[in-house]
């Protein structure tokens, strides 16, 4: 196999994106440039097509790096034994390098021995669109010597940077429509870098392509119409609370094991996160229902079927999944969902500790009018019951402070939370 060929190809491919789109600097970028200034193997991972090769190959950019991509039909079936051959070809490509970036290295069974004795005398970044199948090995292996860092999607602020739009406290009357029509566009195509450059049915090619490669063909799911149909079902009905059982009748499952299976392939994978019910007592988590999120509003859009647009349950979304990204860059935090014994619910708990730290709920309203009651009853309960005065309901375009039954509620805009750093 020539893999000279191969790797000043896929290079080529990096230099000429790099070159001829609008790239910027993603959220993460310094952080994790940081991290190699210590001997650690850098560890990127997210879902499929979020920008995990070019934010690895513009950290690397100005050193003598080495690249290959095995997520490439040519490299179909290498063996562990080849990787000492593609470190053969940097040397005799580049020189002495210093920094090797191997992108979806989890295709190749071993992976991880190699990967150890290069970070001895190599600054080492991986990439893979698995979280278990990286940082488990890796766990084994490299105890204290990795760090991992999370991408994902474009943030809404990073979606503003791509449409040149900065990010400051205040706008005019005219910035501000034009930002909120930006945001009504977030919400249906979501974030995924290409989606500007190849619309919106590069979203039905992202989410074949993680149900194929990274799920059926990993995992050798031989129900592969089955457990697409639990991914479509699951993800057309984010938000609302599910369990396995329920779950494995509608989709004439035996097993319940199978189902919960399943989803956690579908997490491993980066497609959906699931938040657990809040409870002090760990047996009702484990027992009681879940609910699922996606990980990106464009995915539910294109792939969700008999999906009535609600913008809504669109920015209960969006906020489920901003919430995941500040606690991947906060790792002590942990969110959740709450309801009690009377049907109250708060849409998200988050916990930091043994405290719970702030309540939220979300809903479409452009008034205090349009708020709903039960809503701002349920996060008194949830107030009263778990000593958290940290009290918000994220609105479209209402904003404001009230005092209900001596608590204080605060109403935020959409918009100003997404962009609050």
């Amino acid at each position: 196999m020539n893999f000279k060929s191969i790797i000043k190809e896929q290079r080529e491919e990096l230099e000429n994106i790099e070159s001829s789109e609008k790239i910027i600097q993603r959220e993460s970028f310094n952080k994790a440039k940081s991290f190699l200034k210590y001997p650690n193997i850098l560890v990127i991972t997210g879902i499929r097509r979020c920008g995990k090769s070019i934010f690895s190959y513009l950290i690397a950019k100005n050193e003598n790096f080495g690249y290959i991509n095995f997520d490439d039909e040519r490299l179909l079936g290498l063996k562990i034994d080849s990787l000492d051959k593609i470190l053969q070809a940097f040397y005799e490509l580049y020189g002495d390098i210093e920094y090797v970036i191997l992108d979806e290295i989890q295709n190749i069974y071993g992976w991880e021995l190699f990967a150890n004795r290069l970070r001895r005398t190599k600054k080492v970044i991986i990439t893979g669109s698995n979280s278990k199948l990286l940082s488990g090995e890796l766990a084994t292996h490299l105890t204290g010597r990795y760090i991992d860092i999370a991408l994902s999607p474009f943030s809404f602020r990073e979606f503003l940077t791509i449409h040149q739009i900065k990010t400051q406290d205040d706008y005019t009357t005219r910035e501000k429509a034009i930002i909120l029509k930006l945001l009504n566009e977030y919400l249906k195509v979501g974030g995924f870098p290409e989606i500007n450059k190849f619309g919106k049915a590069m979203l039905s090619r992202v989410y074949n392509d993680i149900m194929v490669k990274d799920i059926s063909l990993r995992y050798k799911i031989r129900k592969t119409t089955s457990i697409k149909e639990l991914a479509k079902y699951v993800i057309t009905n984010f938000s609302r609370e599910i369990s396995y059982a329920k779950l494995a009748k509608i989709l004439n499952i035996k097993r319940v094991s199978t189902i919960s299976n399943w989803l956690s392939y579908l997490q491993e994978s980066f497609l959906i996160f699931k938040l657990e019910r809040f409870s002090f007592k760990i047996k009702q988590q484990i027992i009681a229902p879940k609910k699922i999120y996606c990980a990106d509003n464009g995915i539910v859009n294109a792939i969700a079927f008999k999906f009535s647009e609600n913008i809504g349950y669109l920015m209960e979304n969006a906020v489920a999944i901003e919430l995941q990204r500040r606690k991947m860059s906060d790792s002590s935090s942990e969110i959740y969902y709450w309801k009690n014994h009377q049907q109250y619910e708060v849409d998200f708990l988050v916990k930091y500790g043994n405290k719970v730290k702030e309540l939220i709920q979300v809903t479409y309203a452009f008034d205090e009018n349009e708020i709903n009651d039960r809503e701002i009853k349920s996060l008194i309960k949830a107030s009263a019951e778990l000593n958290c005065e940290d009290l918000s309901v994220i609105t479209w375009d209402y904003e404001a402070e009230a005092l209900f039954k001596g608590k204080k509620i605060k109403f935020i805009p959409l918009l100003k939370w997404l962009l609050r750093l």
